[in-house]
């Protein structure tokens, strides 16, 4: 099974838990890391650029990423978040190919597939992370973000804007 089987934006949407029997749960299991309550002078965001289902081990292994030199680098100066949710459910229709194959796979009948995994589906211009540090911490998330977008299926863009206050 290939990763790029999945990224392409094919038919109908796949989400009713409720019908699935035996999906895997989703492997990112953090969508908020570091300094949640404090407000930051900037915001970096990395945007994908084309419309594209991302997997949840491709989400789970650009947020370790990221999130690794942030905290290398920034200790705990910085809140980085996770936008999409895997929502998604990936199916699969195994076949057996070899000898006396024909014994144990039925082909394409009954060819619905089995559950493997879930994925996000991103359109253009969609935020996918976003890092909100200080004004010395703006190269870093720069530098973190692109580690992360390496790990992605999709082209991204890094944006750095500055944050809103909060007023009471």
């Amino acid at each position: 099974m290939r990763a790029r089987n999945y990224r392409d934006v094919k038919g109908q949407a796949f989400t009713r838990k409720k019908f699935v029997k035996g999906f895997p749960p989703p492997k990112i299991n953090k969508f908020t890391m570091g300094d949640t309550k404090s407000e930051f002078e900037f915001k970096a965001k990395l945007i994908a650029l084309k419309k594209v289902q991302i997997r949840h081990n491709a989400l789970e292994a650009a947020r370790i990423a990221t999130n690794r030199y942030l905290g290398l680098k920034l200790v705990k100066t910085y809140c980085f978040r996770v936008l999409p949710y895997p929502h998604i459910i990936l199916r699969e229709n195994k076949m057996i190919f070899g000898a006396h194959a024909d014994r144990i796979s039925d082909g394409m009948r009954k060819s619905f597939g089995k559950p493997i995994g879930t994925a996000a589906r991103v359109k253009p211009n969609q935020t996918l992370m976003t890092v909100d540090v200080n004004a010395d911490g703006v190269p870093v998330a720069k530098e973190a973000l692109k580690r992360g977008s390496a790990k992605l299926p999709t082209p991204c863009r890094i944006t750095i804007e500055e944050a809103q206050k909060q007023e009471a």
